[in-house]
């Protein structure tokens, strides 16, 4: 459908779930694709599957929770494979409890995982993508970017403020690349919209 050879692609969280879906399906089109995680022997497995396809694939070691680890994973990918392409921002994690229960520690924990760090690597992809005059973003929203929740209050926070992250970098940064995030809710409307803006402006 679209061939992506010769570009390279960053996954966070790559190494399992919907991150090892983009990762084949990104590796698929042609693009060399580096998965990054802390679990290495996940990673193997998942490298393993996608070599199996016929797709090129190295692991990064990252601690998205660590803004050092953010910038040298990234950093580390961009000069290995001589550049840098596409960021999908995929790591996430939830903690189900009703707010009353929740601790500080536990608000932080997913506002960190899902929303900080997808900042901090898109901070950190930025200097690469600028260099090459373009690249695409692609960060993980949710239904709950749009809907609420009676059990999930920081993931859904951390949804909803990706949604306005991405729109926000969108507009600082459409001269020079397209963000593009997919969700599983009726708010991919207005992402395309967004995105769409920031492509046509590339162009």
């Amino acid at each position: 459908m679209f061939d992506l050879t010769g570009r390279v692609a960053f996954i966070t969280g790559g190494n399992g779930g919907i991150g090892l879906g983009m990762a084949k399906g990104l590796a698929a089109a042609g693009a060399s694709v580096v998965i990054a995680g802390r679990n290495k022997a996940k990673a193997k497995t998942a490298l393993a599957e996608i070599a199996a396809l016929g797709g090129r694939a190295e692991f990064a070691e990252l601690d998205v929770l660590q803004e050092a680890s953010c910038k040298q994973a990234i950093d580390g990918a961009a000069k290995r494979c001589g550049r840098l392409d596409i960021l999908v921002n995929n790591a996430g994690t939830s903690i189900r409890k009703p707010p009353q229960e929740l601790s500080a520690q536990d608000w932080h924990q997913v506002m960190d995982t899902n929303l900080t760090a997808a900042f901090l690597c898109a901070q950190a992809a930025y200097p690469h993508m600028a260099k090459a005059g373009g690249g695409k973003i692609i960060n993980i929203g949710s239904m709950m970017s749009v809907f609420a929740s009676s059990y999930a209050a920081p993931y859904a926070a951390s949804k909803g403020g990706i949604v306005q992250m991405a729109r926000a970098l969108a507009v600082a940064w459409a001269k020079r690349f397209c963000l593009v995030w997919p969700t599983r809710s009726l708010s991919s409307v207005p992402a395309c919209s967004t995105s769409m803006c920031a492509y046509q402006t590339l162009r």
